[in-house]
């Protein structure tokens, strides 16, 4: 038979598991009569759990948010995925909060699950330009909220109003797109260069974003595309070097094997001399399949490259080097 305590336990983690609960119900599930979970229900209002009961032939109990944090139950799928979690938190300056956070769920855990989470380590790449947490939660409750904010920008006296619509997370740092009644257009702003001046201001009416939503406007504005998440240019060329070298460098270009030695890619760039220049890291014959202009920025590259070499060629035949 299960003692009070890991019977309160089970008690609170069937609670956890859904909305409302009848008071049968969970006795019927823990192998209790009606009289008992009404005492446990007590005990756990008495630890800081807002369980409050619920109208109904038979009565009932919902799990509902309390004002302060109680003490709290996972099952260790849950206790390993936060633990991960509070490992690669990156962009935000809370590495010294969920190093205490870990230690304190460290503390409270049975040994074999506490030999589990200290077998997961592994290094992350710190963002050497982290936001402030306090600048992360204003500008995403000022997106929840649609209030405008008062914010400076960069280094120098750039004070400016915004309207946040989304906060979105990419390559380790994070953003807002928002609309900048500045400049009255969409602009967007990294959060560890954002300083809060002014916070919950007026409400205001949400904008489209141009693309529909802002993290595809953010893919797309790193391409330096306006409407789309698409390159500027896309250029099709044959590299005779094996596929296998040029997939860890793929990224989101597309890559056909030739199986001869050779292989196709299909890469975007911010210009036809970006995708050229792409291609020749792998100081490998190529191809220019198409389309017509990556052929003639290839031809007016290869003159620049010749011309500015000239002069370096002049002096090492003049000096007999070949």
């Amino acid at each position: 038979m299960p003692s009070p305590s890991q019977r309160m336990l089970h008690l609170l983690s069937v609670l956890q598991s859904r909305r409302d609960w009848g008071g049968q119900e969970l006795a019927d599930r823990l192998g209790v009569t009606v009289r008992t979970i009404r005492r446990d229900i007590d005990r756990l209002r008495e630890l800081g759990y807002a369980i409050a009961a619920v109208k109904g032939p038979f009565g009932g109990y919902r799990l509902s948010s309390g004002e302060e944090l109680p003490p709290l139950l996972f099952d260790e799928e849950q206790a390993i995925a936060i633990a991960v979690a509070l490992q690669s938190a990156s962009g935000v300056d809370i590495a010294d909060a969920a190093a205490r956070a870990l230690a304190t769920m460290r503390q409270v855990m049975p040994s074999h699950l506490r030999h589990r989470i200290d077998g997961i380590r592994f290094e992350t790449e710190a963002s050497a330009d982290q936001a402030a947490p306090g600048v992360v939660e204003a500008v995403s409750a000022g997106a929840r909220d649609r209030r405008t904010l008062r914010v400076d920008y960069g280094d120098g006296d750039r004070s400016r109003r915004i309207e946040p619509h989304a906060v979105v997370s990419r390559d380790r740092r994070w953003y807002v797109v928002a609309w900048d009644l500045n400049a009255t257009d969409w602009r967007i702003l990294r959060l560890d260069r954002l300083r809060l001046r002014q916070g919950g201001g007026v409400p205001f009416e949400e904008r489209e974003i141009p693309t529909g939503d802002a993290r595809t406007y953010l893919a797309a504005r790193f391409k330096g595309a306006e409407a789309e998440d698409r390159w500027p240019v896309t250029a099709d060329l044959i590299l005779s070097t094996p596929a296998q070298r040029v997939v860890p460098f793929l990224g989101d270009a597309e890559l056909e094997d030739l199986g001869d030695g050779r292989t196709r890619v299909r890469v975007g760039s911010w210009s036809w001399v970006g995708a050229l220049a792409w291609a020749l890291r792998f100081d490998a014959p190529l191809e220019v399949v198409g389309p017509p202009e990556l052929a003639e920025a290839a031809a007016a590259l290869a003159r620049r490259l010749l011309d500015s070499a000239a002069g370096l060629l002049d002096s090492a035949a003049g000096l007999g080097v070949r």
